[in-house]
């Protein structure tokens, strides 16, 4: 991993005898007025070698231009692993992971941005170095080698950062665990020794690990995985580092949009909420008779929660559109558009059709009804072993859905179908020339040859790791506490081992990801059925496989673009979990046995809520009774036919290419348009139709108009913006929102109405 160096009692990599200082790539192919970029060209692993310009500076088209133009080659040699990033991190991961537990039981969530953490660590680290004095002012040798190792005086380096930012937000890997235990002690009211707490923490935060290491010749070398949503904060590491005084102006400007977007946040966030969600519709039907207003408040209302479809909505607040629709490629935005154009007939034909009684329930809602309408209480049909009750269940009735859910439940199973069908038809050549590539290390990616001259980290690191993981699951289901049967844990384990691959390709390609938790739940409460608790347990594995699988993958690709060693990055990715998982365990501990009585309350109060966990309780009830529920015999047995639907949409569009060879130029690429027809089922929507101008602006015009200003500007600017909006949203929680204790709403006026904000019904 590192060696100490004797003149600087440093922890730095070994990189070989020569350290090299890669400049970034200068331009200079033949320059065209005019730019024919084929945007819908969906190219594989391996990108189109052809560049394009625009009044001489390159269009960002594919992984392959990230890699030339986008993401500077330059690596200082500078360290990595030190006293001050190891430091650093487990601060702001102990920041993060504390937080974000204490708002899964708060009525207000909030969750700590990558780039809020990287911003954070960055002034900290800045401070360290010009606020310490210089080793060499002093004489004594032992003195100055102290100060050395504490990096007192020494530049805060691009490394350093990645590497305390990685650790920080590593912090929440483990996080599902430790929401189930908290789960099984409220509406189970048993307790997990510590015993099985620490080795189950430590299997579910670590089991996805080895995937990622075993495929990363797959999901992280090749050029095309750019993991597309994290480059704004790449972007931002290296122009915070390299070429400081070069980049002087930039980061001026980085400064101003970040004051700017902080300043705006207080308005849509707190003082004009009606900003946050403009809908002309709803203004119009004010006057409006109430039938009228009530369908308008079903399509065009948005800004409220489960209010409606948002259509025509446009919000204005930055802390739901963010930088992803910036950085996310064109192929993957118009695939999202294609969803949306499905999603909204097929919402309001279901529920005006009075599709599975939908007229009985509200339109929007993910909470579980009775067959009158009431809303279901879960614990009404369980048994003192947390076991469904057939007796209970027969006087009470079987717990009936929202048709927005579902929808949402089905066009999630029909993108897991099409993910697996997809990837296999489209990307198996490059997935196999990829991996030859890597065997050879003849990979042609900039970045992963600048990376040759650092050592790999061994596959048996990641297996013994996975090893470690998959005997403390073993050990804790074979006790028994967990209620999940050892032959249960295996299959967990399988089925996410199954799916990840497919996950990482897709984020790596498009930046965003196909939700798979749906099938984690689905197969659990088959094989499980009438064991909710079994279920969640079952859910929490295998998913977790397929979120670590993502998020080293994700992380490992940062360190590729910025030069951080392999054994560095998994070191530390390791630390940051495991010290997260804990943190978090022990802020659940105490939470949980201090507020108990207000976290079963159904409302709850202005400080506590217990809602987040009732949720997921009531998810596992219903998958428990999943043979009745979504079996032929029941009422919604379209879900689970929907993988298998899935599964032959890509081969359909296979057939389509085959005899019109001219949709091969179309970027459809059928999991992301199936995801997208159903995955706003729930929650505030009125941000849609913003992220769509967003990403017309950003992919569309920007980048293919003004390649100089989109290179130079687009993360950067998306970055500050995040950056400036998720401070006031922090600071109005603790402030405002009561996370503190004590709200403090700000006065009602025409633009904070009493009703929803957007005016609708």
């Amino acid at each position: 991993m590192g060696e100490i160096d004797a003149s600087t009692n440093q922890i730095v990599e070994v990189i070989g005898d020569k350290q090299e200082h890669v400049t970034e790539k200068a331009v200079d192919s033949e320059i065209v007025e005019d730019s024919t970029v084929t945007d819908c060209q969906d190219a594989g692993f391996q990108g189109d070698d052809k560049e394009e310009y625009v009044k001489g500076d390159p269009v960002i088209r594919n992984g392959l231009d990230v890699s030339k133009f986008l993401v500077s080659t330059r690596d200082d040699g500078d360290p990595s692993l030190t006293f001050r990033s190891i430091v650093l991190g487990t601060i702001f991961t102990a920041l993060s992971s504390v937080i974000t537990m204490l708002y899964t039981f708060k009525p207000v969530e909030v969750s700590v941005s990558a780039v809020f953490l990287q911003l954070l660590v960055f002034v900290f680290g800045e401070a360290w170095a010009f606020g310490t004095p210089s080793p060499d002012r002093f004489k004594a040798p032992w003195l100055r080698k102290t100060l050395r190792f504490l990096n007192f005086g020494q530049p805060f380096g691009i490394k350093e950062h990645v590497v305390a930012s990685l650790i920080a937000s590593s912090g929440n890997n483990g996080l599902s665990g430790v929401e189930v235990y908290a789960i099984e002690r409220l509406f189970y009211d048993r307790s997990i020794s510590a015993t099985t707490a620490v080795l189950a923490t430590f299997s579910i935060s670590l089991c996805g690990f080895v995937l990622a290491g075993a495929l990363r010749s797959l999901i992280v070398y090749p050029a095309e995985m750019v993991y597309w949503s994290t480059l704004p904060q790449v972007v931002l590491f290296q122009k915070l580092h390299f070429n400081r005084k070069e980049n002087k102006e930039i980061l001026k400007k980085f400064g101003y949009a970040l004051g700017l977007a902080a300043a705006w946040e207080f308005f849509p966030a707190y003082i004009v909420p009606w900003v946050g969600g403009v809908s002309v519709f709803c203004l119009a039907s004010m006057k409006g008779p109430t039938n009228t207003r009530t369908i308008f408040s079903k399509v065009f209302g948005g800004v409220s929660s489960n209010e409606g479809m948002g259509l025509l909505n446009f919000s204005f607040d930055w802390q739901y559109i963010q930088s992803l629709y910036l950085s996310l490629p064109f192929k993957q935005q118009v695939n999202t558009w294609i969803g949306y154009i499905i999603w909204y007939p097929a919402m309001l034909g279901l529920y005006y059709s009075n599709t599975w009684n939908a007229k009985d329930f509200p339109f929007m809602s993910t909470s579980l009804f009775s067959s009158n309408g009431t809303t279901f209480t879960t614990t009404s049909i369980l048994n003192s072993k947390g076991t469904i009750d057939d007796a209970k269940l027969e006087a009470v009735g079987i717990p009936h859905l929202t048709s927005s859910t579902v929808w949402g439940y089905f066009t999630q199973n029909l993108a897991i179908g099409a993910l697996i069908s997809h990837v296999l038809i489209f990307y198996s050549k490059d997935m196999l020339l990829a991996w030859k590539q890597a065997r050879t290390r003849k990979q042609p990616d900039p970045h992963y040859q600048g990376m040759l001259k650092y050592r790999e980290v061994p596959q048996w690191w990641y297996m013994v790791l996975f090893g470690l993981a998959f005997i403390a699951g073993i050990i804790v289901t074979a006790k028994g506490e967990t209620t999940l049967p050892v032959w249960g844990y295996i299959i967990a384990l399988l089925l996410g081992a199954f799916i990840a691959p497919f996950s990482c390709i897709i984020y790596g390609l498009y930046g965003t990801g196909i939700g798979t938790n749906q099938i984690s739940k689905m197969v659990a409460g088959a094989v499980h059925p009438g064991r909710p608790l079994a279920n969640l347990y079952f859910a929490s594995w295998s998913h977790q496989v397929i979120l670590l699988a993502v998020n080293l993958s994700n992380w490992l690709k940062v360190g590729q673009y910025t030069k951080v060693p392999h054994r560095v990055m998994f070191a530390t990715q390791v630390y940051g979990t495991l010290l997260g998982a804990g943190l978090n365990y022990a802020v659940m501990t105490i939470i949980v046995t201090n507020e108990r009585e207000i976290l079963l309350n159904s409302t709850g109060n202005a400080i506590w809520s217990g809602s987040t966990l009732q949720s997921m309780n009531s998810q596992a009830i219903t998958w428990a009774l999943a043979k009745r529920i979504y079996s032929f015999s029941g009422n919604y047995w379209i879900v689970p036919i929907g993988l298998v639907i899935g599964l032959v949409l890509p081969m359909i569009h296979w057939a389509l290419n085959r005899v019109w060879p001219r949709m091969r130029n179309w970027p459809i690429n059928t999991p992301m348009i199936a995801l997208y027809a159903g995955v706003n089922y729930y929650g505030n929507t009125s941000w849609v139709w913003s992220s769509i101008a967003v990403g017309v602006f950003s992919q569309f015009w920007l980048r293919r108009r003004m390649p100089r200003i989109y290179n130079k500007y687009n993360y950067l600017i998306g970055a500050a913006m995040d950056g400036g909006s998720q401070i006031v949203i922090f600071i109005l929680s603790f402030a405002v929102f009561g996370a503190s204790g004590a709200s403090h709403p700000f006065p009602t006026w025409w633009g904070n109405p009493s009703t929803n904000a957007d005016y609708c019904l």
